[in-house]
């Protein structure tokens, strides 16, 4: 897989893809991630990406020949399954978004700044819209981190333990059952039994229940519509 992101503020992204798990896919060769400066795309002597709103109003726009512009270079270079847009009104990301995305090739994520990009970026290269929450950010660039986190993780060979992501909160609609390791007691505190029998179907058991009573206590709104 190859993520090309495309910002105005490309410092904002370089920590999250330097270390960790996002490090270790692109060492393996697994998943690349590519961040582009939009202002190398940029109108004029003045090199500028943004202009006052037409009709007025506070904050800045997104040019559309920057933007355009940046897409169609990386258009001419491969073929992109997906052109995301970050939005604060776009559509929520949550796990079975993060799955289904993490079987494409190659993803292209604008993210937005200021208040926006002009729309008819929006209406006519965009793909998706994606938002990681009800709130606004300065940009889009830690929601395209989020995104890109959550997808290039599920990738087969990325985590140690493949079986790992399928094992995480959300994937079966469920929260994560707790963990314990080391010691089996701490200040009084015991593991449960069932975790240290070695009986395999008991512990999935357990897991399976504790799954659905946490999910119960903090988030019932995942359990509507199951009959467990």
């Amino acid at each position: 897989m190859r993520i090309d992101i495309i910002t105005v503020v490309p410092g904002l992204l370089e920590g999250p893809f330097a270390h960790s798990i996002l490090k270790r896919a692109e060492e393996k060769g697994i998943a690349m991630v590519r961040v582009h400066n939009l202002r190398e795309y940029a109108v004029g002597k003045q090199k500028q990406v943004d202009d006052y709103a037409f009709g007025g109003g506070a904050g800045m726009v997104l040019m559309v020949e920057p933007i355009v512009k940046c897409i169609t270079a990386l258009q001419a270079e491969r073929r992109y399954d997906e052109i995301i847009y970050m939005s604060p009104d776009g559509k929520t990301f949550d796990q079975n978004m993060a799955n289904e995305l993490s079987l494409k090739g190659n993803i292209m994520i604008l993210c937005g700044h200021y208040k926006g990009v002009d729309e008819r970026v929006r209406e006519k290269w965009i793909t998706r819209e994606i938002s990681i929450g009800d709130y606004v950010l300065s940009g889009g660039e830690l929601a395209a981190a989020v995104v890109t986190d959550a997808i290039i993780r599920l990738i087969p060979g990325v985590l140690n333990d493949e079986t790992s992501a399928l094992t995480d909160s959300f994937q079966d609609g469920l929260l994560a059952p707790p963990v314990y390791t080391r010691p089996a007691e701490y200040d009084g505190m015991k593991v449960p039994e069932v975790l240290l029998s070695g009986h395999e179907a008991n512990i999935e058991s357990w897991r399976f229940e504790a799954s659905v009573r946490r999910t119960q206590e903090r988030r019932p709104d995942l359990l509507e519509g199951k009959d467990f």
